[in-house]
């Protein structure tokens, strides 16, 4: 059974391009804390910020966006997310003239407002998008071009941003004047700020795009309250467990990247712009792997493949804390985590939404909202990371992979009853 019909092509495919679009804005806002800790000479605490309002803006737009397309559409979900994510993009100009760090942070949490509403919407509008039996497949295929994003989220970083940066350490920007300081800063903010405009104009033009397509009207169409639908939510512990798992999951995948760059300036002696060239290879593995354990779920259950990834995953994870100070071998051990992270987000998101008929709006909501385990456990990453330093933090995600496995392994034992 194909996983896609005829009269879907044309408006899966635009919807699938939203995938790329947040990705290149997960992984350009992960490479923001490198670029910030130089530019303004800060702890991992300070950048790790950058996350909370990142992906705290999914947990508060992730149930208006579901109440707004439960009112709407799917389709008009998608435009208003578009637009919000150009907005967010388009304020890096007024930060970088006043140079405010609060401010960037102000814009990055809009612009994910407009991700968290892209989230919300596209994810069940492709799950929507034929018949129940192949929905998880469908949507890890429209997830697999959300890697291809993150790596164009990262050559433009590397290129754009993180080339541009002085290598001038906190030390001698201490040292300098305040005029000379206030240039370099300018020059670097400068870089980060075109960077967005850029990719701000790209999604009006992609909102022209959608705005003028024909799309399906897709989702449920009940009438129930947003109450009777959580009330009903509550009782699925397939659901419920499935939002916690992907509470963790986020929480792991955002730390395990967000000091990718970190690790390998430390382990390696590296400035940023070198660095990120691993954290491409890493994310360019689990792009790949994306695709590979697509293909796998012709022949396993997805719950099986969950298991074995998220044990996967905890075991290199332990392997970056007990690789220390060993260079390349502790950076081939955490690239090998990206591998395993790459079926994780689409099946437990497919997996915990099977069966819930008319609340998939509702429930697709708070899986979104679940995202906000980013913005909590990655400041707890960086303050480890202070703390006892940056391979210690990666026990932090081995945690939250282990919570990954338990649910997994619940969903193969038959744990879960849906209602």
């Amino acid at each position: 059974m194909k996983p896609v019909e005829k009269k879907y092509l044309i408006p899966f495919c635009l919807i699938t391009s939203l995938f790329f679009l947040w990705g290149l804005a997960n992984q350009m806002t992960d490479t923001l804390l490198s670029a910030f800790k130089r530019i303004m000479s800060m702890s991992d605490t300070q950048t790790s910020l950058i996350q909370t309002a990142f992906y705290g803006a999914y947990f508060c737009f992730a149930l208006p966006a579901a109440m707004f397309i439960r009112r709407f559409d799917y389709k008009s979900g998608v435009l208003f997310g578009l637009l919000l994510y150009s907005a967010g993009a388009m304020l890096f100009f007024p930060a970088s003239k006043v140079m405010s760090y609060t401010f960037y942070l102000i814009a990055i949490y809009v612009l994910a407002g407009g991700c968290a509403i892209l989230e919300t919407s596209a994810n069940p509008y492709i799950l929507s998008m034929g018949t129940p039996e192949t929905a998880t497949r469908r949507l890890n295929i429209a997830q697999s071009f959300n890697p291809i994003g993150c790596i164009t989220g990262i050559l433009l970083s590397q290129f754009f941003i993180l080339s541009e940066l002085s290598s001038a350490t906190a030390e001698d920007r201490t040292a300098m004047t305040e005029t000379d300081l206030l240039a370099v800063q300018q020059h670097e903010l400068n870089a980060v700020t075109g960077t967005y405009m850029a990719v701000g104009f790209v999604l009006l033009v992609v909102l022209v795009l959608i705005f003028l397509a024909k799309m399906p009207q897709g989702g449920d169409d009940s009438k129930d309250s947003v109450r009777d639908g959580f009330s009903r939510l509550f009782k699925n512990k397939r659901y419920i467990y499935g939002v916690l798992a992907l509470f963790f999951y986020e929480g792991a995948q955002v730390g395990v990247w967000s000091f990718t760059i970190r690790l390998a300036m430390n382990e390696l002696r590296i400035v940023e712009a070198d660095a990120a060239t691993y954290y491409l290879i890493s994310t360019v593995c689990f792009c790949a792997a994306r695709f590979l354990f697509t293909w796998l779920m012709k022949w396993h259950r997805p719950s099986k493949l969950l298991m074995w990834a998220a044990l996967g995953a905890l075991v290199l994870s332990l392997g970056v804390v007990l690789t220390a100070s060993s260079g390349m071998t502790c950076i081939a051990v955490l690239i090998g985590i990206s591998f395993f992270m790459s079926l994780m987000f689409p099946t437990i998101y497919g997996l915990a939404l099977e069966n819930v008929g008319s609340d998939s709006k509702i429930g697709a909501s708070g899986l979104i909202m679940a995202i906000l385990g980013a913005a909590l456990i990655t400041p707890v990453q960086g303050m480890v990371s202070d703390a006892a330093g940056i391979n210690i933090s990666y026990l932090v995600p081995m945690i939250c992979f282990a919570v990954v496995w338990v649910y997994a392994w619940a969903l193969e034992k038959g744990k879960f009853k849906t209602v």
